[in-house]
């Protein structure tokens, strides 16, 4: 399995330096669109600092990109079949989150992840990740709390959730053991 946490770092920098010249972007500007700092940025295209999900996906979200598609990018192209000893991983190092890239296509409008959060965390990623998607997510192990805006749905082994309109959610494992998730996305 290929596993970005040992080069994410060098490739992810590479990556948003790559996706900011093409637009023609100044820091302050990815910075401006994003809602990240500019001083973050910097580092992380320094590779001084391993970037969060939240941040990830916050500055996806400005390239007009899902955070499978940036991580994508940063890895090479993708192909038709994905074996499961080439699906990139990639681990937050705030919080431990391990995302696995089960199938994902430039040119294909569907992604599919598999996530595991480890008991006791939880992700809040904004409104702006959800723009030009559409998702569903299936639990395969454990328990996990989502909410979306001011809906709560506390989710088991099996349950499978559509998501609504784009707003702010949070991934929640509120229980004693991981929760192993997968997420279905589909570009509008």
């Amino acid at each position: 399995m290929d596993t970005l946490v040992d080069d994410s770092g060098a490739q992810i920098a590479r990556r948003l330096r790559l996706e900011r010249d093409m637009r023609g972007w100044s820091l302050a500007e990815l910075a401006e669109r994003s809602g990240v700092s500019k001083a973050t940025i910097s580092k992380i295209e320094r590779e001084e600092v391993s970037p969060t999900a939240v941040v990830l996906v916050r500055l996806a979200g400005a390239f007009d990109l899902t955070l499978a598609g940036l991580l994508l990018r940063a890895e090479g192209e993708g192909r038709r079949l994905s074996r499961a000893h080439e699906q990139p991983v990639w681990r937050d190092p705030a919080t431990g989150y391990r995302r696995r890239q089960v199938f994902s296509r430039p040119d294909h409008p569907l992604e599919i992840v598999e996530v595991e959060l480890p008991a006791g965390e939880r992700v809040v990623l904004p409104a702006s990740s959800y723009a030009h998607i559409r998702q569903a997510l299936w639990v395969k192990a454990g328990a996990l709390v989502l909410i979306e805006g001011s809906d709560r749905h506390e989710l088991s082994a099996g349950d499978c959730l559509g998501f609504g309109p784009p707003s702010e959610v949070t991934f929640a494992n509120e229980a004693a053991e991981p929760c192993t998730y997968v997420v279905f996305l589909a570009r509008s």
